[in-house]
């Protein structure tokens, strides 16, 4: 992460501080758990960190097994944990620069962190600031928007390479881990961490969060891929279908019905549009082709450094679009002993509208 980017960023997140009434904000990572925040903010991309962010300094508190790794990726001053725990190392810090008003993500910390810094600073206010780093990672720049559309890239080659070798008797739990291979194999980090691919064949494909089983695909199944890459920290997210053979004529016609939701709210993308606005042109259409029963979820989510960030388009955002949001745009039916589909996207919303980052692959039923 270039050392500017890093500069602008935190100065946003002071210029937040009289808001909140705060001299400071505290982040923490432990055992990866919240690396998005501190990677952010910092640079840093290691397991087990502290950061703290006052309106003179900024101090990132790591372990031996990282000061090296921290000096090289972030500009922070570094503090080593030495013999403390990282929560202790914090608090000595904070009654250091004498900080007594701090933000705190509540929701990313543990309530025994949360008892154990309160009681090595008894004298400090705590504010939740666990919606600061959300709103500042919701605007991307051009670097976080080149590597979404890089992730984007390398997932729909990988995806373009292993139907090439599917075949009647492979199974979901195989596609799923050649795909994850491949994926990897072009250039990425790998698919998307902690959260695993979807791929849900035959009937399966009306679960829309279907895991991948011990399944064959059989001749006239068709199959949802919930798919994407993890570059330089930054996600894509993509859904695709297939078909082995000749599908049957309800499934094209759901697919005929989705590519066009699809397509016309893609086109309603820009600045300004509201999110219930957009989830309803897809489900309008949806509804229109006879299927508004089977659309079960929102149009779509924020995408960065987590798979779902804001904003949100669904009946009941409240969210309205901005320049630098980069959004999924996945429409769905899913009958339940039949089966289901979803065409999915990632946009960049831009001054005139949008620009699709998520590769070049055709959305419509691929046949096998």
């Amino acid at each position: 992460m270039r050392t500017e980017n890093i500069l602008r960023r935190t100065e946003r997140l002071r210029k937040a501080f009289p808001s909140l009434a705060i001299d400071g904000v505290v982040l923490f990572v432990f055992e990866s758990a919240n690396w998005q925040s501190v990677y952010y903010i910092s640079g840093f991309r290691g397991s087990s960190a502290g950061v703290l962010i006052t309106e003179q300094e900024t101090c990132l508190i790591t372990d031996g097994r990282y000061m090296t790794q921290a000096s090289e990726q972030s500009p922070f001053t570094l503090i080593p944990q030495g013999q403390r725990s990282l929560v202790e190392a914090m608090g000595d810090l904070l009654k250091q620069k004498d900080c007594r008003r701090v933000g705190l993500e509540k929701e990313k910390v543990s309530a025994k962190t949360f008892e154990q810094i309160q009681g090595f600073v008894k004298d400090v206010e705590w504010k939740d600031a666990s919606q600061l780093l959300p709103m500042l990672r919701r605007a991307k720049d051009s670097d976080e928007a080149d590597l979404i559309k890089r992730a984007g890239m390398i997932a729909s080659n990988a995806y373009r390479a292993v139907i090439a070798k599917v075949k009647e008797g492979m199974t979901e739990k195989e596609f799923d881990a050649l795909l994850e291979y491949t994926v990897k194999k072009l250039g990425a980090e790998g698919g998307w961490g902690n959260h695993g691919f979807i791929v849900a064949s035959g009937p399966r494909s009306a679960l829309p969060h279907g895991v991948p089983t011990d399944r064959s695909f059989q001749k006239g199944d068709w199959v949802t891929v919930d798919f994407g890459a993890l570059v330089g920290g930054y996600l894509s997210d993509i859904t695709r279908n297939f078909c082995l053979g000749k599908p049957d004529t309800r499934a094209r016609e759901i697919e005929m019905v989705l590519l066009n939701a699809h397509k016309e709210a893609a086109i309603a993308l820009k600045p300004g549009a509201s999110g219930k606005e957009i989830d309803g042109i897809a489900r309008r259409i949806i509804a229109d082709g006879g299927y508004g029963e089977y659309f079960t979820h929102g149009l779509g989510h924020g995408l960065g450094l987590e798979i779902h960030e804001n904003p949100r388009l669904s009946p009941l955002s409240e969210d309205f679009l901005q320049v630098g949001d980069v959004i999924t745009v996945e429409p769905g039916i899913y009958i339940p002993g039949f089966g289901g589909m979803r065409i999915e996207d990632d946009y960049l919303i831009t001054e005139s509208g949008a620009e699709r980052l998520s590769g070049n692959l055709e959305q419509g039923l691929i046949l096998l």
